[in-house]
């Protein structure tokens, strides 16, 4: 009886334990041949990506190098008395100069911009003279059609009509006479009170001058009345500029200021000759040499 009772369990034991779902798993069939072929083709997929990615990284432009640079080195045969000029100059514009201009700052925008319009207006007389000198004579008629615009309906230039009426100013001077001639830079210059410059940019303000001297228009470039009209011009033209001297923190300022000035005449130098065939680039020669 007991036998019967001990195998009834285990009969329910079993069916309780067997599931109604049969799995059967295969493995799959061992293909190497094939296997082989496709690991092939994306190596070879894989080599192809790789070259082509180093063909476009070769085809780039190269990097720029130090001998790519143009150098630092700018030509300064007078440096001793430049610098004592340099040194001159900052004391005198943190004395007066720059007092000045900052008194003039605080002036009315409205009388601030009729001195700004009326020099500018005189000094379309050096353009249209040196303009023709250029052979520019499109800019030079534009700056002569300024000139009377601004004389008249602006009230002696006090307002800048013309600009309004889509003739914007373009000054120029005897210095970029010189330089559409060909006449390169010279040396660095720095010049009391205007400060730097080069021995072409000196003597096409001196050139600039003794035209403004000769003209004289309505006398204000002789006797008294011209120190009045000079000193007034210098301090607006300084109101317009924000550089401060040794507020850069560096101790190559003298360095930095006279490569960057040499450098933006030279680039401007080659604007002027774009037309013409350069024998050499501002790169090939140290700054101002």
């Amino acid at each position: 009886m007991r036998a019967a009772l001990f195998l009834g369990a285990m009969l329910c034991a079993l069916g309780g334990c067997a599931s109604r779902v049969v799995s059967i798993r295969t493995v799959p069939a061992q293909t190497p041949t094939a296997d082989k072929t496709a690991a092939t083709a994306n190596a070879a997929a894989f080599a192809e990506a790789v070259a082509s990615e180093t063909q476009e990284i070769n085809a780039a432009p190269p990097l720029l190098t130090p001998a790519d640079a143009p150098p630092m080195y700018t030509y300064d045969p007078w440096e001793r008395l430049n610098r004592f000029t340099y040194r001159f100059n900052a004391r005198f514009d943190e004395a007066i100069f720059l007092p000045a201009a900052n008194a003039y700052r605080r002036t009315p925008r409205l009388l601030q911009s009729g001195v700004h319009n009326f020099f500018a207006n005189l000094a379309e007389i050096d353009s249209v003279i040196n303009y023709t000198l250029q052979w520019r004579l499109k800019y030079g008629l534009r700056s002569l059609e300024r000139l009377a615009i601004n004389s008249t309906v602006g009230i002696g230039g006090l307002i800048d009509i013309a600009t309004k009426l889509k003739l914007p100013g373009d000054p120029t001077g005897f210095a970029t006479t010189l330089a559409k001639w060909g006449m390169h830079p010279g040396p660095y210059l720095v010049i009391p009170l205007l400060g730097p410059s080069t021995l072409r940019d000196g003597v096409g303000f001196l050139a600039d001058y003794a035209t403004e001297y000769g003209i004289n228009v309505g006398g204000l470039y002789r006797g008294n009345l011209s120190w009045g009209v000079g000193g007034a011009n210098a301090i607006d033209e300084r109101a317009d500029i924000d550089f401060r001297y040794y507020s850069s923190g560096s101790p190559f300022e003298y360095e930095t200021i006279r490569f960057l000035y040499v450098r933006k005449r030279l680039i401007e130098d080659e604007g002027l000759r774009a037309k013409e065939a350069p024998k050499k680039t501002a790169a090939d020669a140290p700054a101002g040499k």
